[in-house]
C-alpha cells in the first residue's frame, strides 16, 4: 500500500516561522536579543488570564457558524493541503493556509475604519515533484478596510487576492484562489467524507491544564480539481485535498516546545491525522493524539500507544543553521 502524504513539511515549517513574525506586530517591539529568542511555545502558549475565550468543553462546535472566524479566541487557521496530478500523471502538492490572530482580548471603543484588532496571515506553496521545485509565498495584513477577513455563511476567508470561498450558500463546493508572481492556483473542492470532530467531540486537549486546547475538525478527503501555475507553465489538475480547522487561545503548556503534524491519505480510502506534541527535552507528550478515518467516514481516536514515529534522517539549513 502506498502512502500519499501532503508534501509540505517544509511549507508547514515556514508557516510556523511566519507566525512568529506575525505575533510580534501586535506588541511593542522588544530589543534585538528578545526578538531573537521568540519561540513557538511563547506564541501558542498560555495566554494572560481573562484576555481571551478558552476551549474548555466538548461538543461545542456548531455549523455553519464555526466555519467562520472566532475573534474572541487568540488564534485560528483554515489549513488546506493536497496532492494533485495532471493528465500525464505529473505530481504536484499544494498548501494554502489562512491564519487569524487577535492582537488583544479587549479593544472596544475604537471607531476608526483603520483600527484593527485582528491580523491575518496567509501562506501559499506549490511543489512540482518532477520539476524538483518548491515555491512558497506569504501575505500579511490587518482585518481593516477590507484588506482581510472571514465570515461564516456564505463562507469566505480572504487576504488580498487570495481566498477560500463557498460557491453557493452551503460550505461546499469550495473554491480556492491564490496568485503570486511565481505560482497560482484555482481549485474546486468537494467532500468525499463527512466532517470529523477530532479529540473529544471536537475538543482537542494539548495538556492537563483546562484551556490548553483547541476546537478542531477536519474534512480529511476532498476531491480537488482545477488549475495550477508554477513558473510559466499552467496545468489542469485533479486529486485529493484535506482541510484542517482549529481555533483556541492556548495550546502549549510550559513544558512543550511545539508539535509535528501528519495528514496521510492511503490508497484504500483510510485517512490518518496525528500530531506529536514535543516536550522541551525532546520526548513525546502523552497528550499527543490523532484520528483514523475509515473509508466509510467513521472515526477512531488515536493515542500515543497507537502511533510510532521514527526519525530516519535530518537536514540542516545552510542559511539559518537550523536542523
Amino acid at each position: 500500500m502506498n502512502v500519499k502524504a501532503p508534501a509540505f513539511a517544509v511549507a508547514l515549517f515556514v508557516a510556523a516561522l511566519a507566525l512568529a513574525a506575525l505575533m510580534v506586530l501586535g506588541r511593542p517591539q522588544p530589543d534585538a536579543s528578545a526578538n531573537a529568542g521568540l519561540r513557538v511555545d511563547q506564541l501558542l502558549g498560555e495566554a494572560p488570564a481573562g484576555d481571551f475565550a478558552r476551549a474548555l468543553v466538548p461538543g461545542a462546535i456548531r455549523f455553519p457558524a464555526d466555519h467562520g472566524p472566532h475573534p474572541a479566541y487568540r488564534s485560528e487557521w483554515w489549513y488546506f493541503t493536497g496532492n494533485l496530478r495532471d493528465h500525464s500523471g505529473r505530481h504536484f502538492g499544494f498548501e494554502l493556509t489562512f491564519f487569524r490572530f487577535a492582537l488583544a482580548g479587549d479593544v472596544s471603543g475604537r471607531t476608526s475604519a483603520w483600527a484593527a484588532d485582528q491580523i491575518y496571515m496567509a501562506h501559499f506553496a506549490v511543489t512540482d515533484t518532477d520539476g524538483t521545485r518548491h515555491i512558497a509565498v506569504e501575505q500579511l495584513d490587518r482585518a481593516a478596510l477590507g484588506l482581510a477577513g472571514a465570515r461564516a455563511q456564505p463562507f469566505l476567508v480572504w487576504l488580498g487576492n487570495w481566498s477560500a470561498a463557498s460557491v453557493g450558500v452551503e460550505l461546499f463546493p469550495l473554491r480556492l484562489t491564490a496568485e503570486a508572481d511565481s505560482i497560482a492556483a484555482d481549485l474546486r473542492l468537494n467532500p468525499q467524507k463527512p466532517v470529523v470532530l477530532n479529540g473529544d467531540e471536537g475538543l482537542s486537549r494539548k495538556g492537563p491544564t483546562p484551556g490548553n486546547a483547541s476546537y478542531y475538525y477536519s474534512f480529511s478527503r476532498l476531491a480537488a480539481s482545477g488549475r495550477l501555475r508554477i513558473g510559466g507553465e499552467t496545468f489542469d489538475v485533479s486529486g485529493a485535498a484535506w482541510l484542517d480547522r482549529e481555533w483556541g487561545t492556548s495550546a502549549l503548556g510550559k513544558d512543550l516546545a511545539g508539535w509535528d503534524w501528519f495528514a496521510l491519505q492511503l490508497d484504500d480510502g483510510t485517512d490518518i491525522m496525528f500530531y506529536r506534541l514535543r516536550r522541551k527535552n525532546g520526548s513525546s507528550d502523552p497528550f499527543s493524539a490523532g484520528s483514523l478515518v475509515a473509508a466509510d467516514g467513521s472515526r477512531r481516536a488515536l493515542g500515543t500507544a497507537d502511533v510510532i514515529i521514527e526519525s530516519l534522517d535530518s537536514w540542516t539549513s545552510p542559511a539559518s543553521g537550523v536542523t
